[in-house]
């Protein structure tokens, strides 16, 4: 790995660090994808509104608990409201949750670490990186090329450098490309999913589903 680093020269650095940071993201996104929305999660709010067993308590706790345990808090809280209030903060908390599935918040401005944003960034720049080793590994050949004869030693460097930087640069783009449209659309997907158990859970608060 070192020596390929070598021959492919200084503008191989920017593509591995986005392939870094690309790992980064699609890891944190696999990972919490299966936190989002626990399948169970309804069925147990169900049981605490039909034993009367809702309190703050059990607010703070669904809040802690998961995106979908937000969302069902949000419902929560306005079981005295009407059903147009509770389904209206549901939505409200909907649409902030939507945005932090794709962009999570981190301490220390490292949100953009895991947002899909900087992983859609990485699938779009990275040919663009690599097309720019591919020039300096062209113009370090035509450096190479003089009057008198081109140095062997240089002219494969040259060359080593433009296809290196071409392949790294595809490499990291089509996977981090791929992920990126999986996971927009997983987001969506869930995101439908959250508010079809949020209705749900407003008609159990409001007796209109057992």
């Amino acid at each position: 790995m070192l020596s390929i680093i070598q021959a492919a020269g200084w503008p191989i650095w920017p593509l591995i660090i986005a392939s870094v940071i690309s790992l980064t993201i699609i890891g944190w996104h696999l990972w919490t994808f299966n936190l989002i929305a626990p399948k169970d999660l309804l069925s147990q709010v169900q049981q605490w509104v039909k034993q009367g067993a809702v309190n703050a308590e059990k607010v703070a706790q669904l809040e802690k608990h998961s995106y979908l345990g937000q969302i069902f808090a949000a419902g929560l809280r306005n079981t005295k409201s009407s059903r147009e209030v509770m389904q209206e903060e549901i939505e409200e908390t909907g649409r902030r949750i939507a945005h932090e599935i794709e962009q999570p918040r981190l301490k220390y401005g490292l949100s953009f670490l895991v947002s899909l944003n900087t992983l859609g960034t990485i699938a779009s720049v990275s040919p663009l990186l690599g097309l720019f080793g591919t020039v300096i590994g062209m113009v370090e050949i035509f450096g190479a090329l003089r009057p008198s004869g081109g140095s062997p030693a240089e002219l494969a460097h040259g060359i080593s450098v433009a296809l290196y930087n071409t392949a790294m640069g595809l490499i990291v783009a089509i996977p981090s490309m791929i992920f990126y449209r999986y996971f927009r659309a997983r987001a969506e997907t869930l995101v439908l999913e959250m508010e079809q158990q949020a209705i749900k859970l407003v008609q159990i608060v409001h007796g209109e589903r057992k």
